[in-house]
């Protein structure tokens, strides 16, 4: 982070504010713990800071500290906004493009406020007055522990912040197996382990909570795996009739798509999950080696990501959405 941009901040956060911190759509662990670390450091600094969600999170993240207090913006759009208007800071973390938001961008577009952007992934937009915008990181939740760092508050992290911090990290970066996990991420992790966060018992809160439900809907999205071998990738499909059918909720799908690269010599593997309330095909991409799939999901299905981890959509009905990947799939070089 350039020292112009962290005297920014430090000027931004001299004197107590109102500050709104905003995730993206679908916030996963990475986008819960950086925008609630950043909550309760700001809440430390006698700020009066509020979290403000596009939509629901994870019922697996409710245990976070503070997610209590997060609004949701799809759940009461009155309060939300009048929270976002009040604000004289907007913090926005794990997104780089206002359309992340969904409905909510056409608020903040009205917004006059200083913005302040803290991201990993490609191609940031120039909304923020301070972009904290580094690809090499692996989490944004990495990011958070350095930049509260510049600012001359390591001490402040504490426990609690720690948690929210080490939930991000840990969720992804894969539970440290993907490529951006570095020995400064280890540190991190280490110091954390040590201010006394819990690093036993996150990841059973996080990945050993399931519903019966939840199990047997990775059970049905198994089943449904295909593999085309030749091109070293494996897909896998749920419709809404089967989400109705193991009771889906919000978070149920997540991580499915890594079992994908778990086959042997498999190297992209995708799920296209139906969302009928959407009308569209939510798709995730993930690679591992060299294959870009956020260069995949922006060339084809209006999206983009990470080079080994990426998202996108289709308006397209299922089997037309598979049937254009496959076309696509035999002209790749993988």
């Amino acid at each position: 982070m350039k020292e112009e941009a962290i005297q920014a901040i430090q000027l931004l956060l001299s004197t107590p504010k109102k500050i709104a911190i905003i995730p993206h759509r679908s916030p996963d662990g990475d986008a819960m713990g950086s925008t609630l670390g950043l909550y309760h450091f700001l809440l430390k600094n006698n700020h009066h800071p509020v979290v403000v969600s596009p939509n629901e999170f994870p019922e697996f993240l409710a245990w976070m500290p503070g997610s209590e207090t997060v609004k949701i913006f799809e759940k009461d759009k009155k309060n939300s906004t009048k929270i976002l208007e009040e604000a004289e800071l907007i913090f926005t973390l794990d997104f780089n493009a206002l359309h992340r938001v969904g409905e909510m961008e056409n608020v903040l577009k009205t917004l006059k406020v200083p913005f302040v952007m803290i991201d990993h992934h490609q191609l940031p937009d120039d909304y923020a007055t301070v972009t904290y915008s580094d690809v090499a990181f692996g989490s944004t939740c990495e990011m958070l522990y350095n930049f509260i760092s510049f600012l001359g508050k390591k001490s402040d992290i504490d426990k609690t912040i720690g948690t929210c911090i080490y939930t991000g990290i840990l969720t992804d970066s894969g539970s440290f197996r993907f490529p951006k996990t570095t020995g400064t991420t280890h540190r991190i992790i280490a110091d954390l382990i040590d201010l006394g966060v819990e690093n036993t018992e996150i990841p059973t809160l996080l990945f050993d909570n399931s519903s019966f439900g939840r199990l047997q809907l990775l059970g049905r999205a198994l089943q449904n795996t295909k593999v085309l071998a030749d091109k070293k990738t494996a897909y896998t499909t749920l419709t809404q009739d089967e989400l109705n059918t193991f009771y889906f909720v919000k978070g149920d799908t997540e991580g499915i798509v890594n079992y994908g690269l778990s086959i042997k010599d498999i190297v992209f593997s995708a799920i296209f999950i139906e969302n009928r309330e959407e009308n569209i095909i939510k798709i995730s991409f993930r690679s591992q080696g060299d294959f870009d799939v956020n260069q995949f999901a922006r060339d084809h299905f209006n999206g983009g990501g990470h080079r080994n981890a990426a998202g996108g959509k289709s308006e397209l009905s299922m089997g037309e959405t598979v049937t254009k990947f496959e076309d696509l799939v035999t002209k790749l070089k993988i």
